[in-house]
């Protein structure tokens, strides 16, 4: 299974949401750790590691979930390999955890949101909530944006529009495909690079409370 970190407020009980956080290329599974109090301070918030080391594609001394390839292009084998560590990982990962949890929110940052959405349009319906920090909608052949790859899946897509490394443009591209295939998207920019701001994660705290609280949440 791949490596992880977690972080469980004491006060959680069984049925509190299982936040699965995935970190951006270069970093390791303790970078979104600090995000974990202002954005799901109810939830077991888990942080996985991407299982490719990123210094043979000189993406630093950290991991990486594919090797870019440009755009919103990622490397196939890498990016389905990836993909399918994934799943393995989110099919083991309750039992490791010391309360039963409800229900799954899978996000990230920059390849962690690709990684996020991508996972969720590729398996339609087991992915009940998305949140999608500064990632793009991955141009591969099982990423089909699809009414019925949608149906079922809430999507929250933050962005910066200044984004030097996944352009707002690809923000603008990816949510008028979901938007097309009828999915319910909630759209938030922000005048930053590329990164999380204390108002992308208000919101997206915001969100996930709301649509955890929803019927069928």
């Amino acid at each position: 299974m791949l490596k992880y970190e977690t972080v469980i407020p004491p006060h959680v009980t069984d049925g509190a949401p299982l936040v699965v956080l995935m970190h951006g290329r270069g970093a390791d599974r303790f970078d979104l750790m600090g995000l974990a109090p202002a954005l799901a301070p109810d939830a077991v918030v888990v942080c996985p590691e991407a299982p490719w080391p990123g210094m043979p594609w000189g993406y630093g001394p950290g991991w990486a979930w594919y090797r870019f390839l440009g755009r919103n292009v990622p490397d196939p084998e890498s990016f389905d390999g990836s993909q399918a560590q994934l799943a393995e990982f989110l099919a083991e990962i309750p039992a490791a955890l010391p309360v039963r949890t409800g229900p799954l929110v899978l996000g990230g940052f920059s390849q962690g949101g690709v990684m996020s959405m991508a996972y969720a349009l590729r398996n339609p319906g087991a992915v009940p909530l998305v949140m999608n920090f500064s990632g793009f909608l991955a141009q591969h052949p099982s990423v089909r944006v699809t009414p019925e790859a949608v149906a079922g899946t809430r999507f929250f897509w933050g962005h910066g529009t200044m984004d030097p490394q996944i352009p707002f443009d690809l923000a603008i591209e990816g949510r008028a495909l979901l938007r097309g295939a009828g999915a319910d998207l909630t759209e938030r920019d922000y005048r930053i690079g590329h990164g999380i701001s204390p108002d992308e994660a208000r919101d997206a705290r915001a969100w996930l409370a709301e649509a955890v609280a929803a019927p069928g949440g």
